[in-house]
């Protein structure tokens, strides 16, 4: 079963991964930077507390 906190991150790199698809549908590079940066953000969060994340969400 999956704690609070790693429920929480992934839920959130799949969130970002999403809303980075959107940006880049759209042309819109600034949000595209931006989602970017967030998630290589919560990527290393979830490593550093020792949360896999798959390589189709890294």
């Amino acid at each position: 079963m999956m704690d609070e906190f790693t429920a929480d991150v992934l839920r959130r790199i799949r969130e970002t991964e999403q809303a980075l698809k959107l940006a880049s549908d759209t042309g819109d590079d600034f949000l595209v930077e931006v989602q970017q940066e967030e998630l290589q953000d919560l990527v290393r969060m979830a490593s550093d507390h020792g949360v896999q994340v798959l390589p189709e969400s890294a």
